[in-house]
């Protein structure tokens, strides 16, 4: 029979000496679970389609997080919120099939159009926030000016704007999120004297709707996605007069679901829904699911046209050349003008319903001669015309690739701006060296020239979602991106998008330094596809952490070998069959998930 060696759980022998260092002397364990539901605060930024994602995601899948989330607007849905003054130019719309265009989990039958006019998104995303619990976290008219990174205390200070009360206060937060969106930050035309005019200015980011547009002469300057919009519903007011300015041609797509209308037995060249299809679809889930899945698939399966030289590219430039040609087949002059040498997708293209039409009527000139500067009447063109106004439209776009308007200062003072002076680097678009427990919802890179941009925000949230876990279950108290992993993210971009059209002859929003430069940064490296696979499951090797615990056992958290299930909770989730991985009988190579997804079933 074995004998006991006396070996006490301390280490050391009946005579007090330590025969095995293994066993501290001052380390105990923590007595809670296993779980370690560490408290922690996070402050969003934002409260449009990402906020508002992870208002739902935090909650749903993390416990004792306290979640704060500040929206600058009076209401809900970022670039999606109108008011007089904000997102509510005449034709906003989304140019992307509405059925790509919502939460997987929140699928809406009832889009009034293949492309969903912005008061429905907006209506939308607020009947989302309620149904789900959001605006409980939501704090509205609150506009964050800046956060800066406390080194101490590790933690973020943010200086918030209460904009109802006119009063300021600072928060703190363990965790920060920026989910400001890509077109926030309105850019303004570089023209000299642009102040000078002394008619009314607009931006389409901010448009005044009390102002009243009839018989009015408008100058619109910009041909991308919200011109295309705001002419053809200019061109219809009562007496106007519209002079256009457009410096640089631009492809009109056909619509990005045509190819699924077709499928689904709808013509293309009619966009809204009937009542009856709608309630087609509300009425049966099956035919609505067959829809999404047709919209949704048709985004993802053109991802080669974004290649310089492959058969679709050259299919898609033959047919909108095609199309265009048809569509102006009265005015080769605008024609020579308008249809572009660059490859289609190099800037962001539109469908247009309607656009090259209104083009074409009798209240509409097209100006392609370069402005040289604002007059207080109008404009003067390089070739020394006059154009004079009674109203000037900057359809110009947003600073998409910009660090967000309210300061970031991270660790030894440096901003986020001061970061990305030279371009805009990040680790998978979440996170950026030097600004530790700070992450991103679509920051640089995230964003897609084809597929579901929503379901890369879910994506993103998921992500995020995991890191505040493992930081709050392993406790850590920091966690950021390694310099070298976020060095090597920027090398996978500027090799990949070298073979893109992106970097064609052409200037973009996609580019950085307001489409200068001619490093993209607003752009994924691959497909929504390629993305959602690269962030399922995280590389956490690639970050650097530092831990909370005072005594340096890194895995303390551990405890006494309690879970919370034994005593709050079921304590044998583990058989239910809802968490049981089923195995195919058979071989599982002829199971239909298999099928679906091979490379992770």
């Amino acid at each position: 029979m074995a004998q006991s060696n006396g070996v006490h759980a301390n280490g050391a022998d009946g005579n007090g000496a330590d025969i095995n260092p293994a066993y501290p002397k001052n380390f105990t364990l923590p007595e809670g679970p296993v779980e370690n539901q560490r408290p922690l605060k996070v402050v969003v930024v934002g409260a449009g389609f990402s906020g508002i994602l992870l208002a739902i995601r935090i909650p749903q899948r993390l416990r004792n997080v306290e979640l704060v989330v500040y929206e600058r607007n009076e209401g809900v849905g970022g670039v999606w919120y109108y008011s007089r003054l904000v997102n509510n130019y005449p034709g906003v719309a989304c140019d992307i099939p509405s059925h790509s265009y919502q939460y997987t989990f929140a699928p809406n039958p009832d889009w009034s159009n293949i492309y969903a006019p912005g008061p429905e998104i907006r209506k939308y995303l607020e009947g989302v926030a309620t149904r789900y619990g959001a605006t409980r976290f939501i704090k509205t008219s609150h506009n964050v000016n800046e956060c800066v990174w406390d080194e101490g205390q590790k933690k973020w200070t943010v200086m918030v704007d209460n904009l109802a009360t006119g009063n300021s206060f600072v928060d703190t937060a363990d965790i920060l999120i920026t989910a400001r969106g890509q077109l926030s930050d309105i850019s303004w035309p570089d023209i000299p004297d642009l102040n000078k005019f002394q008619g009314k200015t607009m931006h389409s980011g901010q448009w005044d709707s009390s102002f009243d547009i009839r018989n009015k002469t408008v100058g619109i300057i910009g041909n991308g996605s919200s011109a295309i919009q705001i002419i053809p519903k200019l061109q219809k007011v009562e007496g106007t007069s519209l002079k256009c300015f457009m410096r640089s041609p631009t492809w009109i797509s056909s619509g990005f679901g045509d190819e699924a209308m077709v499928q689904l037995g709808l013509d293309p060249k009619i966009t809204e829904f009937s009542e009856e299809q709608r309630r087609a679809f509300a009425e049966d889930p099956e035919l609505y699911f067959r829809s999404r899945k047709a919209f949704e698939s048709s985004g993802n399966v053109i991802h080669d046209s974004t290649f310089m030289g492959t058969e679709m590219q050259a299919a898609f430039q033959n047919a909108f050349r095609q199309s265009m040609e048809q569509r102006l087949a009265a005015r080769p002059d605008l024609l020579e003008k308008i249809i572009p040498t660059f490859a289609p997708g190099c800037r962001r293209l539109t469908p247009g319903k309607g656009y090259l039409e209104a083009l074409q009527e009798e209240n509409v000139e097209t100006i392609h001669d370069p402005i040289a500067k604002i007059t207080e009447t109008g404009l003067e063109t390089a070739s020394g015309r006059r154009v004079d106004f009674d109203v000037l439209v900057c359809a110009t776009g947003f600073k998409a690739a910009s660090a967000p308007l309210f300061g970031v200062v991270g660790r030894n003072g440096l901003s986020l701006t001061q970061r990305w002076s030279n371009i805009p680097e990040s680790y998978l678009s979440l996170a950026c060296d030097g600004f530790p427990n700070m992450l991103m919802m679509l920051g640089p890179n995230a964003g897609i020239g084809f597929g579901s941009l929503t379901k890369i925000l879910e994506a993103e949230a998921d992500y995020i979602t995991q890191v505040i876990r493992k930081m709050q279950k392993e406790n850590y108290i920091t966690i950021e991106p390694k310099v070298e992993r976020v060095r090597d993210f920027t090398e996978v971009i500027g090799t990949y998008f070298a073979k893109t059209v992106y970097l064609d002859k052409c200037k973009s929003w996609y580019r950085a330094h307001g489409g200068k430069s001619e490093w993209i940064a607003v752009l994924w490296p691959g497909s929504t596809l390629h993305f959602l696979e690269t962030l399922r499951s995280p590389r956490w090797e690639d970050w650097v952490y530092e831990s909370a615990e005072p005594s340096g056992n890194a895995l303390s958290w551990l405890g006494m070998g309690r879970s919370i299930t034994h005593v709050d909770g079921d304590p044998s989730w583990y058989i239910n069959p809802t968490e049981v991985d089923f195995p195919p009988e058979g071989k599982p190579e002829d199971d239909p998930r298999y099928k679906a997804r091979p490379w992770s079933y």
